[in-house]
């Protein structure tokens, strides 16, 4: 079952591991240290992020290793991005006024 990435960061757990494992690759149990959680718990999370792409499983001997696709991630920037637009035109507008304000006090 695929899942929609943004009912993925939804939750502040799993932006929590996405923070985590951005940097490098974890085991379950490494990202579970960081939680007030059981094992079980954070495995949830982790299906759930993977079940978006938003992280993969690399098996490395016995141990399984979860990563950020960077790509997907991307995604969600290009979503964003839209808005960003938007409050980078009002932040604009309302510098233009606060200087209007600041000439007319002279």
């Amino acid at each position: 079952m695929r899942r929609d990435i943004f009912q993925a960061i939804a939750d502040p757990t799993r932006r929590a591991i996405i923070a985590l494992i951005a940097l490098q690759a974890m085991t379950p149990n490494a990202i579970a240290e960081n939680f007030n959680s059981t094992r079980q718990a954070v495995s949830k999370h982790l299906r759930i992020l993977t079940e978006c792409a938003l992280v993969k499983q690399e098996q490395h001997g016995r141990e399984i290793y979860y990563s950020l696709e960077i790509e997907k991630m991307k995604e969600i920037d290009k979503w964003l991005e839209q808005y960003r637009k938007i409050w980078e035109t009002r932040f604009d507008q309302l510098d233009n006024l606060l200087s209007i304000i600041k000439t007319n006090k002279k």
